[in-house]
Order: C-alpha cells, then structure tokens, then sequence
C-alpha cells in the first residue's frame, strides 16, 4: 500500500528575503482560531519531515503552505525540486492579485504544483465564496482543471452552489469542514451538513488532522462512529487521510495507524483507497510503479 499524506505544512522562519506578513511577524506560532490546537513554534523543513515520513512507512506528502508565511510558494516548490518522488503541491493563491488571471492560466506548468489550496475561516477570505466577487476564478479552474482543496468551517452551505455551477471543478474539504476550536461531540454537531455534499461527485473530503478533533488517547475511539458515516456517505474513492503534522496531539506513527490499522471498517481495498489512491487519482498524481 502506496500512502500518501495529503495535508502537511513546511515552512521557514520569517527573513528580510522572503518576508511574512507585517501582522504575522511577532507571534511564535500560528493558529487557525482561537481554542484551535497551535502548530508547533519550529518551522518544519522537508528533509526532518521525510525522515518522519520513513519512519511511520509513508511515501509521499502533499504540500499546503501555511497561510501566515503569506502567498509565497517558494519553500513548497523547492521542496519539490528536491524530491519530487516524495512531494508535491497544492499552493497558495490570491484571485484578488493584480496578475491573478494570468498566473492561473500558467499555474500547473510549476513543477509540481497539482492545485490550489483556500482558506476561508478568517473575514478577510470568506467572502470570496460568495457569488460574484471570484466567480471567474471558479470557473477558471474548472476550465484549467486545477483542483482546489478548501477549509470551510462554518461556511458548507456556500459549497453546493459551486459543485453545482461548476460540475468539472473538484472541491476537496479539508479537515472534514470541522471548527477547530471544538472537540469530540461538539465538533461533529452539524455533520449532516457535511454529509449532505456527498451527491456532489466532483466533492471530496479530507479526514485530516483527525486526532486534532479528539480529547481521547489513540486510537481515538469516540471518533470512529463519525469517521464511519463520512466513509460511507462519500465512499473510499473520495476519502483521503491526511495529518496535519505539525499541529497533531499525539505522534505521528499514531495518526498514520489511526487509519491504516484502528478503523475496522476499512477494508484492505478500502484502506489503499484512503491511504493514497484517492488522492492520486483526484489530484493527478500518477501512484509510483509496484
């Protein structure tokens, strides 16, 4: 089984050549929300993260910048260039940019970049799901094939008009569209709204940063009864694991068995699907030959 890790964030610290945003300079970690488990305070570089990966028998990881480094790609692509067997990239992007209409036409020729990944858990980005402000951009995407992977918490209502409107576009939920500033019960009130996405066929969900969302030790039972409705609903072909790395309450040997040994109804098909396959086929990334 071929395992593919679709949520992990490198970065390096703030320097005068790659700057980050005035606003994000002073803290010494960054978070989603407040009540939202911290990433770690040391930036995370690809070659202690490929050991990591090793040593837990994961063979590849998607790249999703972190927001707070601003929209600079540059450490994802290099990354890449360094290993590109081992990563790829789902980058930032800002539709709002001057030159956005023309970086998009020309964005998966970067090496390595399979798609965009949005935010919209903060004002400043939620509006664009709204109609008219980005209609363009969805439809551009969808013209250019570029899938998206989208953190929507609190805003999965906006979602079936852009799976309906662009049926070509393939909307990727992270995180299982969860709030993370809640835990357990709480953080799973409103799953039907999730579950109801999953007559969308170009709609896909990530069951990322699965342990994040538990107060429990591994293997994080209280979490299988939900995890289990969004595999059933959405099915193995559109279920992808992912961690979160840097953010994870516990190790990441635990998050990888979370789903490759603890969940019992994962079949062995269905586990290769979770695992890896999923991803590949929905993002173009062709699994490495057997």
């Amino acid at each position: 089984m071929q395992i593919t890790d679709t949520q992990v964030h490198l970065w390096e610290a703030h320097r005068p050549d790659r700057p980050w945003p005035a606003e994000e300079v002073a803290r010494k970690v960054f978070v989603a929300v407040e009540g939202a488990r911290p990433h770690r305070e040391e930036p995370l570089q690809a070659e202690e993260f490929l050991a990591t990966m090793d040593a837990a028998g994961v063979q590849r990881a998607m790249i999703v910048p972190p927001s707070p480094v601003g929209d600079n790609n540059l450490t994802a692509l290099e990354a890449t260039a360094r290993y590109p067997d081992r990563f790829a990239i789902m980058g930032r992007f800002n539709p709002e940019a001057a030159d956005a209409r023309e970086r998009l036409e020309h964005w998966l020729e970067q090496p390595g970049m399979l798609g965009i990944r949005l935010t919209f858990h903060k004002p400043k980005w939620s509006g664009w799901l709204d109609e008219g402000p980005m209609d363009w951009f969805w439809a551009a995407c969808e013209r250019l094939g570029i899938p998206l992977m989208v953190f929507v918490p609190g805003h999965v209502d906006k979602i079936p008009r852009l799976a309906e409107r662009h049926p070509g576009l393939k909307l990727l939920l992270d995180h299982m569209a969860r709030e993370s500033n809640l835990r357990d019960e709480a953080c799973f009130a409103d799953l039907d709204q999730l579950l109801a996405l999953s007559r969308y066929e170009n709609v896909y969900v990530k069951t990322s940063a699965a342990p994040c969302y538990s107060n429990q030790p591994y293997p994080f039972a209280n979490l299988a009864p939900y995890l289990r409705r969004i595999f059933d609903a959405f099915g193995p072909q559109r279920t992808m694991w992912g961690s979160d790395y840097t953010r994870l309450p516990c190790t990441y040997q635990e998050c990888v068995d979370h789903f490759r040994l603890a969940l019992d109804f994962l079949d062995a098909d269905s586990r290769e699907w979770v695992m890896g396959k999923a991803a590949s086929r929905a993002l173009g990334w062709p699994e490495a030959a057997k």
